[in-house]
């Protein structure tokens, strides 16, 4: 069974900085693409990144002005985003996704993962 388990999540002022976990089980790792999303209330889910595991290719959503870095570790079958100088409009659930395949992460659409975790909140005040 395929699960998804994410954590890092919590509440911080503007400016600091979160780091996400998405541990990976029950599916051969490096067969897979691994996005992360974010749902803010009443917005649609988008994409924040995306790495497909086994050619480590990276995309990351350009209006994040590199404030989002995403990054694995294999051993440990985990995907991590990290965010910094988050603003109040970083407000949202984050989830990461799995889809078997190396997806093209210039197209990160929620519609094409069939996997997700439960979600990590993320409140930044000002």
């Amino acid at each position: 069974e395929v699960q998804l388990v994410e954590s890092g999540g919590g509440l911080v002022q503007a400016g600091g900085s979160l780091r996400l976990s998405c541990v990976a089980s029950g599916f051969t790792f490096d067969d897979y693409t691994i996005a992360w999303f974010r749902q803010a209330p009443g917005k649609e889910r988008e994409g924040v990144s995306c790495l497909a595991v086994r050619d480590e290719n990276t995309i990351y959503t350009k209006s994040k002005e590199g404030r989002f870095t995403v990054f694995n570790d294999n051993a440990k079958r985990t995907v991590y985003l990290q965010v910094n100088s988050l603003k109040p409009e970083d407000t949202a659930v984050y989830y990461c996704a799995a889809q078997e395949g190396n997806l093209n992460c210039a197209i990160l659409r929620f519609e094409h993962y069939d996997y997700w975790g439960q979600g990590t909140p993320v409140t930044v005040s000002s």
